[in-house]
């Protein structure tokens, strides 16, 4: 039988025969595409429970390979919660059995492999905020990093062999990196030259099929730096020409495909955010989203990159309004927003894609004019 990778490969090479192809290869393996995906048609969607208050509301955290979306809520308690919607729309909500219900306490998802296991963390009554795994029946398994004396451990990502990955923090608030295997067995590291705020490993798109892991780490002056840790454990740290070395400037790789291609942001002397892609071999490419601001904190935000190496993100404009993008490998921009995004410039309103799939379809949130969240899904 097809291992996953080789499975991956092989839907690679059918898409760029055709996408009708595709969807008939899908609907015979169980996957099926919906049949009423019109391209650049937006969906969107609220967890009926979800808070209406500013900062409330339903945002996708990410896509997984099917078409499934996971995400949090946050309810007029300002409580958190997780959900799942299905390709044909179903949303099923879920909560830790530990779970707080004080404000801000709750369940938080992370990462979802393509059997629908989900990974994050959860918030009790004390406020220790332990990692968890909910397998596709709904069982649950809740874990602790060794060496988690700061009381939180987030699973970030979960991969299809069922690997999570995600950062932990020590007694003395210094975040680190853990790889929790299948069978529960921990490995903890470090990059070299991080200062005393730690290495961070991202959500979602952070870990790939292969094991390995993107992410940054901070340095002793509080500058980012990028990683890539491989499968068998082999670290390759790397900037971004361009990349600022102040507190907060640097390099921020956000997703690592199956492919090894990352992609990220990185934040220069000015404190303006660009894109970057790095492929395999080293090679970085840099660039910036059509409407992007070219003031302190404008610019560019790079959240995922998918097997085809279609990125999606975000375009922060002068105005400071948040607009969609995908990129496809070859450089070519597709700016959108959602109907009914706010626009006010001083509260971060706008589109904010979070996730993108093998399919090209993207996930994220909409900020009204209430700063409230709302779901959205853009089929290509």
């Amino acid at each position: 039988m097809m291992n996953r990778i080789a499975f991956y490969q092989f839907c690679l090479a059918v898409r760029r025969r055709g996408v009708l192809g595709l969807c008939l290869i899908l609907c015979t393996l169980g996957l099926a595409a919906s049949a009423s995906a019109q391209p650049g048609h937006i969906i969107t969607f609220d967890v009926p429970s979800a808070g209406a208050g500013a900062g409330q509301g339903t945002t996708p955290t990410g896509i997984n390979f099917t078409g499934a979306v996971l995400g949090s809520y946050i309810d007029a308690a300002n409580v958190s919660h997780g959900f799942v919607r299905a390709l044909d729309g179903e949303l099923t909500t879920f909560d830790m059995p530990d779970a707080g219900t004080e404000v801000y306490q709750g369940t938080v998802p992370l990462g979802m492999n393509a059997a629908g296991a989900v990974s994050g963390y959860y918030c009790d009554v004390n406020w220790n905020c332990p990692g968890f795994l909910r397998a596709p029946d709904g069982r649950i398994t809740t874990f602790d990093a060794p060496g988690d004396s700061g009381g939180y451990t987030g699973g970030s990502n979960i991969n299809a062999v069922g690997t999570i990955s995600g950062c932990y923090y020590d007694a003395n608030g210094t975040e680190h990196v853990f790889l929790r295997s299948p069978e529960g067995t921990f490995t903890t590291f470090d990059a070299p030259g991080a200062g005393p705020n730690g290495t961070f490993t991202p959500s979602f798109y952070g870990l790939n099929e292969q094991g390995a892991i993107t992410g940054y780490y901070w340095d002793a002056n509080g500058a980012l730096h990028g990683y890539m840790r491989t499968a068998d454990g082999r670290l390759k740290l790397f900037d971004v020409p361009g990349a600022g070395t102040s507190s907060g400037q640097g390099t921020e790789p956000l997703s690592l495909n199956s492919l090894g291609v990352i992609a990220g942001i990185f934040k220069d002397s000015n404190d303006v955010k660009h894109g970057f892609v790095r492929t395999p071999d080293g090679k970085i490419t840099t660039f910036n989203a059509p409407r992007a601001g070219t003031g302190a904190y404008q610019g560019t935000v790079v959240i995922s990159n998918n097997l085809e190496g279609e990125i999606t993100g975000w375009s922060i404009d002068e105005n400071n309004v948040s607009h969609g993008f995908t990129r496809t490998a070859d450089g070519r921009f597709t700016l959108f927003d959602v109907a009914g995004a706010g626009t006010d410039p001083d509260v971060g309103e706008g589109t904010f894609p979070y996730g993108n799939n093998f399919l090209g379809a993207v996930t994220g949130a909409y900020v009204d004019a209430n700063q409230v969240n709302h779901g959205f899904l853009r089929t290509p």
